[in-house]
């Protein structure tokens, strides 16, 4: 009887190389499977499974994953106003893990001997496929023909061309991936320090010249409405990333420390998740206290750079999770944006929960809870320990 194999599959060169050489030359029966976090249409999920039907898989599945990743990870991404470097909304390496965890469980569920994967040996995505296996079904075998044997595409075609598999294989200038949370743009100018990316290869273009106003409602942390119009946290998102996307908002380049010790670019086009962040933490200011945002940066860049690097089942994380969501109690009300061609900007914020009350005073204006003699006394303590040290050192 045959082992069987579950392969990461995208219908790309790659995973279809590794679907043709784990049936053909190592006899595996083949399993494969996609994982959709909020990047594919149905128009795309149907032609992979064609494409895996006419390699004589066994059985292709499409686990989809999109709400289980908002609700386990991007919430608290937004939560945390997570930017990697004070750039990068993780658009991709969020959205791996729960690829590998899917694929892990699913490897589990039929019995597979073998997983595998088409990533090559130079980025993060190996990782934090291997070591989510590792954790999940640590008794599976790992397979990566591309990364093992260190294959050229030429190679790879001339395998598959003996094999009565031919496609166009043309390979686009950038290497584009697109998921819930963003999109990636790599390749060209972003193997470069010196050079941006041309109009012409962002993914979404700028169809949008005049300006509008949007209002995004939160509750408790979570953006639960778009214009007054109520919907899901992921619909949001994603009516959210066109709106702003044909302005050509989110788009920029990402540097940053590989789990394997290189520097990297990455362009990226995240509309959404860019002006997501901006519009919650402009609702923080108005309804946390000085403290409660000052606890929350260390935690939450924390959480960035673990999940970031593929370590999203370190308990640790559950424990931060806790922490923001208990700091999310209070942030809720709509925040007004400003959106025009290349930039957005936050208007204001309306909110029952505004701690910028009118009712204690106005900056700079007047106070209303406190009177001139509160503040001369409380300014002579405030700075009494500083004055003794002084004294008694004799600076």
């Amino acid at each position: 009887m045959s082992k069987k194999v579950v392969l990461a599959y995208s219908g790309g060169l790659d995973t279809t190389y590794c679907a043709k050489y784990l049936s053909d030359d190592l006899g595996y029966e083949l399993y494969s499977a996609i994982v959709n976090t909020g990047g594919f249409s149905s128009e795309e999920l149907v032609d992979v499974e064609k494409k895996a039907i006419e390699l004589g898989v066994t059985k292709h599945v499409c686990l989809d994953e999109t709400e289980n990743f908002y609700n386990k990870c991007v919430k608290y991404l937004v939560a945390g106003n997570v930017l990697k470097n004070n750039t990068y909304p993780l658009s991709v390496s969020a959205e791996r893990i729960f690829q590998a965890i899917a694929l892990a469980k699913y490897a589990k569920e039929v019995g597979a001997d073998a997983i595998a994967h088409g990533s090559t040996g130079a980025g993060n995505d190996q990782v934090r496929f291997d070591m989510t296996f590792h954790i999940i079904c640590p008794d599976i075998e790992i397979i990566t023909p591309i990364r093992d044997m260190q294959l050229s595409r030429e190679a790879e075609i001339e395998y598959l061309s003996a094999k009565g598999v031919v496609r166009d294989w043309t390979k686009s200038k950038y290497s584009i991936n697109k998921g819930l949370w963003g999109t990636s743009v790599g390749g060209a100018e972003t193997l470069t320090s010196n050079q941006y990316l041309p109009e012409e290869a962002w993914p979404t273009q700028v169809t949008k010249t005049g300006e509008e106003e949007l209002r995004i409602t939160f509750k408790k942390g979570e953006p639960v409405a778009l214009n007054g119009e109520s919907m899901s946290p992921v619909d949001v998102i994603v009516k959210l990333d066109a709106l702003a996307g044909a302005y050509g908002v989110g788009r920029d380049v990402h540097v940053g420390d590989t789990i394997i010790g290189i520097k990297g670019r990455v362009g990226f086009e995240a509309a959404a998740p860019v002006v997501l962040v901006k519009a919650h933490h402009a609702l923080e200011k108005h309804t946390l206290t000085k403290v409660q945002l000052n606890m929350k940066d260390p935690l939450a860049n924390t959480y960035g750079s673990m999940v970031h690097e593929g370590q999203f089942m370190e308990p640790a994380l559950r424990d931060i999770e806790a922490y923001l969501d208990e700091s999310q109690k209070y942030v809720s009300g709509d925040v007004i944006i400003h959106l025009a061609p290349h930039r957005f900007y936050v208007v204001g914020i309306e909110s029952e929960h505004d701690l910028m009350s009118d009712k204690f005073g106005s900056y700079g204006e007047m106070n209303n809870a406190w009177s001139g003699d509160d503040v001369k006394g409380f300014s002579k303590i405030f700075g009494n320990q500083t004055m003794i040290y002084k004294l008694v050192n004799n600076e």
